[in-house]
C-alpha cells in the first residue's frame, strides 16, 4: 500500500467516527515522516504545558526559579466532571516548584500550571520558546481561562449544547465565538510544530539536556493513558506523552521509544463533530489511525485492521 492510500485509509477511519483532524508520525534519527493537514493549528487545551514546562525549566537550569521552593496554591474548587488534581482541592496547599511540574504534566492540573504561570506568564513562555527556536506553538493564556466555557455555565446536564455550539460555530479559518477554540486567541499550535518541539526534547538541541530529560521524564508518567497509550505501550516500547481535552477536542502528542532504539515522535489533533462529551470509540480511532501511520513508517505495512 503506497502512502498516499495509508492517508485515505487514515482519514476515512476518522471521518467514519465522526472526527476530523491533524496527524504526524515522525521517525526521531532518519527524520523521515508520514502524516495529513500538519500546518494546520489547533486550540492546543493542555498540550501548551509541555511548553509551559520547559520554560520553567529552562529557568531553573540559569538560576531563576528554585525547583524547592514552596508555593502556596489556592484551591480550585472546580466541580464539573474532568479536571484533576488541585483543580478539586477544597483547602489551600503549599508545593514546591518541581512538584508543581509534576501535577501539570502528569495529572493535568490546571491549578498547578497556573501557579507556574503565576512564575513564569504565557508571555514569558512564548519569549523562551522563541529564544529556544522552537516555532510554531502560540501561548496566550492560562489555564483558568479554561474553566469558562459554555460547558460549565451550561451544567452537566446540558454539557451536549455546549458541545453543540463548539461544532457549530467555527468559522473556515478556524475562528469562533469562544475564545479558546479560537486560534487566533487561543494557546494553539500545530501537528508538525508540536513534533517538532518532541523532536528536540528527544533528541540534541537548543533545549538544555537538563531540561529534556526532565520534561521526558514527566510525560513517561502522564496519568492518562485512554487515548493513544494503548496502541503504543508493550513490554518493548514506552510511551511518554501528554494529552488535551477541551469541549469537541481531542489530542495527544508523545513519543514512542522502541526497544531497538528507534524513537518515533506522534502528533493526533482531533475535532470531533458528535456533541457528546465522553466518546470512548472516537478515542480508539485516534489510537488506530496513528498506529497505522507509525507501522507504515516503521515497517512499510499495516496492521491487520489497516
Amino acid at each position: 500500500m503506497s502512502a498516499t492510500a495509508v492517508v485515505r485509509n487514515a482519514q476515512d477511519l476518522l471521518d467514519d467516527a465522526g472526527l476530523h483532524g491533524a496527524f504526524l508520525v515522525r521517525n526521531l534519527d532518519t527524520g523521515a515522516e508520514i502524516g495529513f493537514d500538519t500546518e494546520t493549528p489547533y486550540p492546543a487545551a493542555s498540550l501548551v504545558k509541555v511548553p509551559l514546562a520547559v520554560a520553567v525549566l529552562e529557568r531553573v537550569a540559569r538560576g531563576e526559579l528554585d525547583p524547592a521552593a514552596p508555593v502556596d496554591v489556592l484551591p480550585g474548587r472546580i466541580t464539573t466532571p474532568g479536571p484533576t488534581g488541585l483543580s478539586r482541592f477544597r483547602h489551600p496547599a503549599r508545593i514546591a516548584v518541581d512538584d508543581l511540574l509534576y501535577l501539570s504534566i502528569a495529572a493535568s492540573d490546571g491549578v498547578a500550571s497556573d501557579a507556574l504561570f503565576d512564575l513564569t506568564p504565557p508571555a514569558a513562555v512564548a519569549a523562551e520558546l522563541q529564544r529556544l527556536r522552537v516555532d510554531g506553538i502560540a501561548v496566550r493564556h492560562r489555564f483558568g481561562e479554561l474553566a469558562d466555557t459554555p460547558a460549565e455555565r451550561l451544567g452537566s446536564d446540558d454539557v451536549h449544547l455546549a458541545h453543540s455550539l463548539a461544532i457549530g460555530a467555527v468559522t473556515p479559518g478556524q475562528g469562533h465565538p469562544v475564545a479558546q477554540l479560537d486560534v487566533t486567541r487561543a494557546n494553539a499550535g500545530s501537528a508538525r510544530a508540536f513534533v517538532d518541539l518532541l523532536h528536540a526534547l528527544w533528541r540534541p538541541s537548543t533545549i538544555l539536556p537538563t531540561t529534556a530529560d526532565r520534561v521526558r521524564a514527566l510525560m513517561g508518567d502522564n496519568l492518562h493513558r485512554q487515548r493513544l497509550a494503548p496502541d503504543f505501550t508493550s513490554d518493548a516500547s514506552r510511551w511518554s506523552s501528554k494529552t488535551g481535552t477541551l469541549l469537541h477536542l481531542r489530542h495527544e502528542v508523545g513519543v514512542v521509544d522502541h526497544a531497538d532504539g528507534q524513537s518515533y515522535a506522534v502528533a493526533a489533533l482531533t475535532a470531533s463533530r458528535v456533541p457528546a462529551a465522553a466518546q470512548p470509540g472516537s478515542e480508539a480511532t485516534m489510537a488506530q489511525v496513528a498506529r497505522s501511520l507509525h507501522d507504515y513508517l516503521r515497517t512499510g505495512t499495516l496492521p491487520w485492521w489497516g
